[in-house]
């Protein structure tokens, strides 16, 4: 059994948006269209609360893009986005969001960020998905989504090391990139890990 992740095709991350992924909507067709080749279909959602951690609006002094320390672990600070119950917060106009199983919200807890659709990034608490997964008798993911350097990789990382076989669809990702080639060493790591780099047609 194969599964389908969508991760974060949010308002927030799309043109407009409060955390704007360069050409972040070029990727919806694709995810419409490498969905109508898969029956189990997730989407992982940023649901972070106003007092976030990760939003420099909550450190005075300090600004978007400045790292801190945050509870021992490295933390990019962020313009607030993907609050939750608000309109950047929504699933992307575009998705064909009827062909979704179900949706994981991650970034909830405001003292630590949540990258991955599995584990938050100090890998203290499990989102559910990988037991979900199990459950369901996936033994494959396919994944897309945004931003490549950060929550895409974060993802595929921790399915990978979850034990499911997976391939990232290449086209259908964009990068954040803060620094240049970013988004192109995060696709490497992910191959050099034995995740399959495939285009949409491979599904």
């Amino acid at each position: 059994m194969r599964a389908l992740i969508w991760v974060d095709l949010q308002n927030d991350f799309l043109p407009g948006g409060a955390l704007a992924v360069p050409q972040g909507d070029e990727v919806i067709p694709v995810a419409n269209r490498v969905a109508a080749r898969f029956d189990l279909i997730v989407a992982t959602q940023d649901w972070h609360p106003q007092n976030h951690a990760s939003f420099a609006s909550n450190h005075p002094g300090k600004k978007i893009g400045e790292s801190i320390d945050l509870g021992g672990l490295s933390q990019v600070l962020w313009p607030d986005h993907c609050v939750e119950n608000t309109r950047g917060a929504e699933l992307a106009p575009g998705l064909e969001v009827g062909r979704i199983t179900r949706v994981f919200q991650k970034g909830t807890d405001p003292e630590i960020d949540s990258y991955s659709g599995f584990y938050d990034n100090g890998h203290r608490k499990s989102t559910g998905l990988a037991e979900w997964l199990r459950s369901r008798g996936v033994e494959e993911l396919w994944l897309l989504g945004l931003a490549t350097d950060y929550c895409v990789r974060a993802t595929a990382l921790d399915a990978q090391q979850e034990g499911f076989r997976m391939a990232l669809v290449e086209e259908g990702c964009r990068g954040v990139d803060l620094n240049v080639g970013d988004s192109k060493a995060a696709i490497e790591e992910m191959r050099g890990k034995g995740i399959r780099i495939v285009g949409s047609d491979a599904a």
